[in-house]
């Protein structure tokens, strides 16, 4: 009888614990294929939401008197002035950093504002998406191959007798979406069609991956060991891997026309999967993740070799004048956790002990 109780219940667990993994199993299924759509809506959402912003720039830009007057008296030099000078305003007031040039109607570049060096210079041959133009007037923003792939915000400029003269154009290449991802936990790699080489000049040195370039230049290289791994045409009919203890996503990235040019891959580390919330939960897109749970997470890994944890708070007064400034985050974020366990007091004595030098250069009058 006892030996028939055991086996009983030794079944009874087997059934149990399998039942578990199944329906397990079954929620996390849901949950990745909820986080794949979620995925999928998330980078239409943000690259709308940047080619429009990026659109309105455009649009402002061709209606500078002063640039389209510059444009159609042929004045290089007043150009480029004008159009660096604008986006230095707009730089300065709302700390974005913008790229646009502008073109002339035989699509030369008439004044780029990160540099005046290519001047005159056709482009034509590399920008066949510009042929939208011979047959529409309205500006467009979209995904595009030129010498690097990138979105690109379109705008034709018109004399006042309604000739064309150009164009205007605000182009980005992927940055701010990348860091949007990298900050909820999900690494994107942006990659180009390796057909579309001879045409993406400048990215020929970017990095390999399978039959793809890879565009966006602030990648975590971390991954990209596992991606080299990758069957990419598994990859492309599911959607989803399970490789290295990583979730791997897949979405096509289409250009302007609707033609398909490369992929977004999306890596999620399994370790993050529990900081989504349920599909059932009534929250859109990645406002799903918990809180500042995963952010948290990411910036104590961010900073796990935090190289001025050991220093002092004393030290740190003295060391703020020489840090370089990509550091000088992580260096006033460690400062201030180390200024926090001081009193007011302790921190006016803390710099009253400070020796200041300054050389001051001039003349007495």
């Amino acid at each position: 009888m006892l030996q028939k109780i055991i086996i009983i219940f030794v079944l009874l667990t087997a059934i149990t614990i399998s039942i578990f993994f199944y329906f397990n199993n079954e929620v996390n299924e849901q949950k990745l294929n909820n986080i794949v759509d979620q995925m999928r809506l998330t980078i239409a959402a943000q690259l709308k939401t940047h080619q429009m912003d990026d659109l309105k720039v455009a649009i402002l830009l061709s209606k500078n008197e002063a640039l389209v007057n510059a444009l159609e008296n042929d004045d290089e030099d007043l150009g480029y002035e004008l159009l660096t000078d604008a986006l230095n305003s707009i730089e300065k007031e709302t700390s974005l950093h913008i790229r646009a040039q502008i073109l002339t109607e035989e699509l030369n570049i008439f004044a780029r504002s990160w540099d005046n060096v290519y001047t005159g210079m056709p482009i034509g041959d590399y920008r066949l998406d510009l042929k939208y133009f011979d047959t529409h007037t309205n500006p467009r923003a979209s995904i595009e191959i030129g010498r690097r792939v990138g979105t690109k915000a379109t705008v034709p400029i018109y004399a006042k007798d309604g000739t064309r003269l150009g164009f205007v154009e605000v182009i980005s290449f992927f940055k701010s979406i990348t860091e949007f991802f990298s900050s909820i936990g999900i690494d994107l790699y942006v990659l180009l069609d390796v057909q579309y080489i001879d045409t993406a000049v400048l990215m020929m040195q970017n990095l390999a991956i399978s039959d793809y370039i890879l565009a966006n230049r602030n990648y975590n290289y971390s991954h990209i060991q596992t991606l080299k791994t990758v069957d990419f045409k598994e990859l492309k009919l599911t959607g989803l891997l399970d490789k290295d203890n990583k979730y791997i996503f897949y979405d096509s990235m289409q250009d302007g026309n609707g033609k398909i040019i490369g992929g977004f891959v999306f890596v999620l580390p399994k370790k993050y999967l529990d900081y989504f919330r349920d599909q059932d939960d009534d929250i859109s897109f990645f406002i799903n993740i918990t809180k500042s749970g995963l952010y948290d997470i990411l910036k104590k890994e961010k900073y796990a070799n935090n190289i001025y944890a050991d220093y002092s708070a004393n030290s740190l007064v003295y060391l703020q004048d020489i840090i370089d400034k990509e550091d000088r985050k992580l260096f006033f974020d460690e400062a201030y956790e180390k200024f926090d366990q001081y009193s007011k007091d302790e921190l006016i004595q803390i710099m009253l002990n400070r020796k200041i030098v300054k050389k001051i250069d001039g003349k007495i009058k």
